[in-house]
C-alpha cells in the first residue's frame, strides 16, 4: 500500500495514511485516461450549430441572366455559395457529439488518474478543511504552505464555506468526492483531498 503524509490546514505534517492499492496503486493506463477525457469533452458539446445550404436559402429561383452572350460567367441561381447571401457549402447541421464509455472503463480511468497523482507525489491528504468562516486568505495560505498553486480540492461532501472561500483563487477548483473525473484530476497539477473524501472514494472504487 502507498503511504502518504497527512497535513493540517497550516500545511504541517500531522500523520500518515495508507492508500488502497486497488484505487491509488493500479497500473496507469494512459490510453484509457485519454479516452475518458475525449468522451467528457465531447459530451459537453451542444451540437446545435446550424447554417443554411443553397437549397434552404430563400430566393434564387430564377436564373440571374441568360446562359450565353453576356460576357459574364454562367450562373444558375443567386443563392449559389459564391454569391453574397448565398448558401453555405457543407453547412454545419445539428448533430449529437456524445461518446459512450461503460462504467468499468470510467472507473479504471479514474483509478489511473488518481494513481498518477500518487506516483508524481502530487497528492496532499488533509486532516480536514473545517474553516470557521468564508474567507479566501486561509485557503490561499494553506495552498501556499503545501506549494500547491494549481490544485483540485476534493471534499467528502459539498462544503459551502470551502467552495465560497476558494472560488476566487486562480487555478483552483473544488469538487466533492462523488463528482471527481479524469479531466479535472489531470488538468490540475495537485490533488488536495480530505481523509474523509479518500475513504469515500476507496469505498466506491475499491
Amino acid at each position: 500500500m502507498a503511504n502518504v503524509s497527512v497535513y493540517n490546514k497550516e500545511g504541517a505534517k500531522v500523520g500518515s495514511m495508507d492508500l488502497n492499492d486497488s484505487v491509488f496503486g493500479v497500473e496507469v493506463n494512459t490510453n484509457l485516461m485519454h479516452a475518458a477525457v475525449v468522451a467528457q469533452l465531447a459530451n459537453k458539446r451542444q451540437g446545435t450549430q446550424s447554417a443554411l445550404t443553397r437549397s434552404e436559402v430563400s430566393g434564387g429561383g430564377r436564373k440571374p441572366w441568360r446562359q450565353k452572350g453576356t460576357g459574364h460567367a454562367r450562373q444558375g441561381s443567386t443563392r449559389s455559395p459564391q454569391w453574397v447571401h448565398g448558401g453555405v457549402v457543407f453547412a454545419p447541421k445539428p448533430r449529437d457529439y456524445s461518446v459512450k464509455m461503460n462504467k468499468k472503463e470510467k472507473a479504471a480511468a479514474i483509478k489511473s488518474a488518481l494513481t498518477s497523482r500518487v506516483n508524481d507525489s502530487k497528492i496532499f491528504v488533509m486532516e480536514d478543511l473545517a474553516f470557521g468562516e468564508i474567507k479566501t486568505k486561509p485557503v490561499k495560505a494553506m495552498l501556499d504552505a503545501l506549494n500547491a498553486k494549481k490544485a483540485l480540492i476534493v471534499t467528502a461532501e459539498a462544503d459551502k464555506i470551502v467552495t465560497l472561500s476558494a472560488r476566487n483563487i486562480e487555478g483552483v477548483r473544488i469538487v466533492e468526492s462523488g463528482s471527481i473525473n479524469v479531466f479535472d484530476i489531470l488538468k490540475y497539477d495537485n490533488l488536495v483531498i480530505t481523509k474523509d473524501a479518500v475513504a469515500k472514494i476507496q469505498e466506491v472504487y475499491a
